[in-house]
């Protein structure tokens, strides 16, 4: 991986706001595909999403507890470059998804404690990407998405065995010091470019970007 961090933008609903997270230099797009969420898209709408993105930038589904029928009509309908699995998805489930789509699959592990970091380690042997994520409350409606954040203590300068990114109430004015304090070299934000739930603002990630791509890391690659 080059030095440069590598930015998601997630839970992208429309066509401007994908130009503006593409022009500001964003490596990863994400689509949303959960009802409950405000960042929902249908599969038409993502595909007209995904048809804007140029090459090089990849094309996320973010799916929660998906059976195989709907990632199967999912990945037919729109042209993906990674399944970003958000829910309770096992290992095993982990790695026969990976076999049965030919995607690369990014795991969701929440994390609120030291005893959360053992998950990150079985998934990170099975998976093609690690998404290290605050774990919601256990009556949150959504599984992500919440601009909740963690104590990026416990995960400074851990290492797994696929690439990593930190996710999980990140925003323009804290992300350099997440960067910073971890290491990380991949961000995610969503709720931290909105405006209001599900509504993205093509000034805030630009700002997000721009401090996330600026910040120093001072940990080893």
């Amino acid at each position: 991986m080059s030095d440069a961090v590598h930015v998601k933008i997630c839970g992208l609903t429309d066509p401007d706001n994908v130009q503006a997270a593409v022009a500001a230099g964003a490596r990863y797009v994400g689509f949303v595909f959960f009802p409950k969420s405000p960042r929902n898209v249908t599969f038409a709408q993502a595909r007209a999403l995904a048809l804007c993105v140029p090459e090089g930038v990849a094309k996320v589904a973010l799916t929660v507890d998906a059976d195989d029928d709907m990632l199967h009509a999912l990945t037919q309908e729109v042209p993906l470059d990674m399944l970003q699995l958000h829910g309770h998805e096992t290992p095993a489930r982990v790695t026969a998804l990976r076999q049965r789509f030919g995607l690369p699959v990014m795991k969701a592990v929440g994390v609120a404690g030291p005893e959360d970091l053992a998950a990150l380690d079985a998934y990170g042997k099975v998976a093609d990407q690690l998404l290290v994520d605050a774990k919601p409350s256990a009556d949150a409606m959504l599984p992500g998405g919440n601009g909740l954040s963690f104590d990026w203590r416990l995960i400074a300068g851990r290492r797994w065995a696929c690439p990593w990114m930190l996710a999980g109430g990140l925003d323009a004015e804290n992300v350099a010091a997440a960067i910073r304090l971890t290491g990380a070299r991949q961000v995610d934000v969503s709720s931290g470019v909105e405006i209001a739930p599900g509504k993205k603002d093509a000034a805030r990630i630009n700002a997000f970007i721009s401090a996330a791509q600026s910040a120093t890391n001072t940990f080893p690659v």
